[in-house]
Parts: C-alpha cells; structure tokens; sequence
C-alpha cells in the first residue's frame, strides 16, 4: 500500500494492527509532538486517523475542530463519492451516509477547562469501508462507506481529501471566523427539530449556539449541552 502525502505543515504516522490513531495521537500530543501529525491505520475495513492540533485560542472555542473535521470528511467524500451519495452530521460527532451511522469523529485535549487554552486538541475519525457482516438488513440504521455506491473510493484517497478540505476549513476559520462553519454546518446537522435524548435530558434539538452547544428544548426550559461534553480522557 502506498504512503499518504498530506500537504505542507502536516506529516504523517502510520500505524498498524490494533493500534488505535486516536489513543496513539493522543500520546504523542502529550509528549510534545508537532501540531499537524496525522496518524492513520488503514485497516482492510476500516479507516482510522487523527488529526493533531495546537489550538492558540480558549478550549470552548478550540472544540470548533471536532464539527470542521466534519465539514471536512462531507466535502472530502464529496469530492471522491457518486453525486448521489448524502452526508450528514450528528452533533456528538457521528457521521451518516444515505441516512444510516457510518461512523464517528472523537475529541480529546490536554484540560477539560473550556476558559483555558489547550496545549493540544486531538480529533479523530473513524470510517467502516465494508459491513462487519453480509446480513446488512439486520441493522438497518448503520452502513459502511462501500455498500453505499463508494466501493471505487480509495481510503488513501479519502484520507489525503479529508485532511485537505480540513485545512482549508481551519484557514477559512481562522480568517473568517465560526460564521462560514456556522453556515455549512447547519446544512449538514442531522436530527435538528427532532426528539433527542442527552446527558439525562430529553427534549426537542433545537439547534446550537455561536461554540456549537447543543440548544435542547424541554417542556420547561432551554438547555445548553457545551461541546465539551464530548471530550474523551478527562
């Protein structure tokens, strides 16, 4: 298999086995690495990677990554899959493709203080490519990247996209704010208007605020679920 070539700033750690990029990334931001590692492991089916970040901002304002990183794999898939194919986000970092789980982004950093700034930011993701199994009726609501008409995407490919469009998402961003995130992130945002149920509250999901908290509507009042209620490892 060939070596991804990521661009300019970011570099690449492969890993192999049950090696986890996430779990890997996550220690080597600890040890000090250099901002922009990507550590992947392209299983026969499954893609992993993680992106490495240094956020120079507050944590509340840095867990922006976790839905540019979303954006991100929408555009990156879009740029490789057949037009057809839809993609949409679950604010707890899921990702659905034709309307059924295709996997998950994941966030960790170095403090669990959203008025602190981080010394690292870790985002993950995680594709299946194939079904664990051939009985895919009996699970309905999930899928894998190749039985949705994506068989001819190559997880390299996908790899190198995802981490591109990203870039351009995090320099968007940085020039120009949340506003444009804001924006293509509410044409993605899957489960907005509908019943949901998080961290004990049940309610409607309104939406999310300016850092991308959950906004969810109960009979009594309007609850806040900050982003950082997904951060992993504190």
């Amino acid at each position: 298999m060939s070596t991804p070539s990521f661009p300019p700033l970011f570099s690449g750690l492969g890993v192999e086995g049950q090696i986890d990029p996430f779990d890997k990334a996550c220690v080597e931001a600890a040890r000090g690495c250099d901002a922009g590692l990507v550590v992947y492991n392209l299983g026969a089916s499954t893609l992993k990677a993680a992106l490495i970040f240094a956020p120079d901002v507050v944590l509340e304002d840095a867990m922006a990554m976790l839905p540019l990183c979303g954006v991100g794999f929408q555009n990156a898939l879009g740029a490789l899959a057949p037009p057809e194919v839809a993609v949409h986000l679950d604010w707890n970092g899921g990702i659905r493709v034709n309307g059924a789980a295709c996997g998950q982004m994941r966030v960790s950093a170095s403090s669990d203080d959203p008025k602190a700034q981080p010394d690292w930011l870790v985002v993950g993701l995680e594709i299946p490519l194939w079904p664990e199994n051939d009985e895919t009726g009996d699970t309905p609501d999930q899928t894998a990247l190749y039985a949705e008409g994506c068989a001819d995407v190559n997880a390299i490919d996908l790899l190198e996209s995802w981490v591109k469009h990203t870039l351009v998402g995090i320099n968007t961003w940085l020039e120009s704010g949340a506003g444009p995130l804001h924006n293509d992130w509410r044409g993605l945002g899957c489960g907005i208007g509908e019943e949901a149920v998080l961290n004990g509250l049940k309610g409607t999901y309104l939406g999310v605020d300016e850092r991308f908290g959950m906004l969810l509507r109960d009979d009594e009042t309007t609850h806040l679920i900050p982003l950082t209620h997904l951060l992993e490892g504190n």
